[in-house]
């Protein structure tokens, strides 16, 4: 297993309990102590489910409330109904954080599974000493570039992002989106709030000298609580990245080796999704591989179970974002935003 993020670990999970012997290679030194919040989707918390550890993530995460997507000055475009989802698919979002979930996940497993500061720059040596190989290593992967070479480059979306956790309490969650930008915010806990901030700026446009003051300059004259959020941030804890997502794979399997969550199809975080995802498709790898001993077939039913749904919904992600930071015709915008939330998210 190559990388131990959140598909990397929830994969080793699956696969021990199908009867393999795992290892997981991760690059950093250990597990990040910092992160923001994450909402795990209906069908993602089954996933959890399935690897013995949802009901532990359920408890130490929370359940998501109702949202409100407004306008700058403060009025209503949309309610993002989320007791609806919990209607139709018997279960709530829950909020939880990165550290907490890659903890959990983590601790399901035995020690010494995950080998932290172990880099995999030559995927091709992996192939020759183990059975499978799963690139589970992010957006960058080396797996996947070790399969494709530079055919299938990432994207760039033209937005770029930035996103942190504020000590300041809010009473909702929600984003506010203006022309060509939006923010949102997301309640953590008593004290805390998770926020992100997006905005459409030409390729090559030079990265601001000081970050918190660029985003007063764009948003701080919106409602509240944003001003007020942006007051209370610190320097360390604003992260800033362009928004990139992964040209379409032909598939995401070849022989022995195969690839999962941003590694085999990284979307924008518009629909929230990549986590969820992740964690559906180490479900769906550690099923295929447990209903035959030919590696191969059982790497190819899952990409046939798995490269059909997550292609439509990084589609639907990439649509989602253009549609959030549209310049132009912002009352058809809205019109179509109060549509696609009639429709009813992904569960």
């Amino acid at each position: 297993m190559v990388g131990g993020g959140i598909g990397g670990l929830a994969t080793a999970i699956g696969l021990r309990a199908a009867g393999w012997e795992v290892t997981v290679l991760e690059r950093a030194a250990g597990l990040p102590e910092t992160g923001t919040g994450l909402g795990i989707w209906p069908a993602a918390l089954r996933a959890l489910d399935a690897l013995g550890v949802g009901e532990q993530v359920r408890r130490r995460g929370r359940r998501q409330d109702d949202g409100v997507i407004r306008r700058p000055d403060g009025s209503r475009i949309a309610t993002i109904d989320v007791g609806r989802l919990e209607r139709r698919h018997g279960e709530p979002v829950h909020l939880v954080t990165r550290p907490v979930l890659l903890g959990v996940l983590a601790g399901a497993l035995p020690t010494g599974t995950v080998r932290f500061g172990a880099p995999v720059d030559d995927p091709a040596t992996l192939a020759e000493a183990y059975d499978l190989v799963v690139g589970a290593d992010g957006i960058g992967s080396v797996v996947r570039a070790g399969l494709y070479g530079d055919r299938y480059p990432l994207r760039r979306t033209g937005t770029v992002a930035w996103r942190g956790v504020a000590d300041v309490e809010v009473a909702t969650g929600g984003e506010t989106w203006g022309r060509g930008r939006k923010f949102g915010v997301t309640p953590e806990g008593p004290g805390r709030t998770n926020w992100y901030a997006a905005v459409a700026l030409p390729e090559g446009h030079p990265p601001p000298a000081d970050d918190r003051a660029e985003l007063r300059r764009l948003f701080g004259d919106w409602h509240e609580p944003i001003p007020r959020l942006l007051a209370a941030l610190t320097a360390e804890g604003v992260l800033r990245h362009e928004v990139c997502d992964l040209t379409p794979l032909p598939s995401y399997v070849a022989g022995r080796v195969a690839l999962l969550g941003d590694a085999a199809h990284a979307m924008t975080p518009d629909l929230g999704q990549g986590a969820c995802q992740a964690l559906i498709d180490a479900v769906a790898l550690a099923e295929c591989l447990r209903a035959t001993d030919d590696v191969p077939a059982a790497l190819l039913a899952y990409d046939r179970r798995r490269r059909g749904p997550t292609r439509r919904i990084a589609a639907t992600a990439r649509w989602a974002g253009r549609l959030s930071q549209a310049r132009r015709l912002l009352p058809a915008r809205d019109a179509l935003l109060r549509l696609a939330l009639a429709a009813g998210p992904p569960g």
